[in-house]
């Protein structure tokens, strides 16, 4: 199956990508931690904090900690937990502003 042709072209300055957004995206951060690397075994950028290193070909690496799959589940979990939160807030929210409303009806 033939690739769609890119619709970029050499400059004559050198450059190409023209209509392409410039930079990267992952911003550089202030703080040293908050920086994303990509891990060894995976290729997903995670957070510093929620890398290990493990050596792979005898050079240290930064890999996923515990594991790729067990992190990709404890984030998947965690998203989950945040989105059930987040529902049932905005339900507590229309419940008061429901509750709210019938009082002044009644006033």
């Amino acid at each position: 199956m033939a690739r769609a042709d890119a619709k970029t072209a050499v400059l004559a300055d050198g450059l190409r990508y023209k209509s392409k957004v410039s930079g990267s995206p992952f911003a550089a951060t202030t703080s040293f931690g908050a920086a994303t690397m990509s891990c060894f075994m995976c290729g997903k950028h995670r957070a510093r904090s929620l890398m290990g290193t493990r050596k792979v070909l005898g050079k240290s690496q930064a890999v996923c900690a515990p594991s790729c799959k067990a992190l990709d589940e404890i984030l998947a979990n965690a998203a989950i937990a945040a989105a059930a939160d987040k529902l049932v807030a905005d339900k507590a929210m229309a419940d008061k502003a429901l509750a709210d409303k019938e009082t002044a009806d009644k006033s």
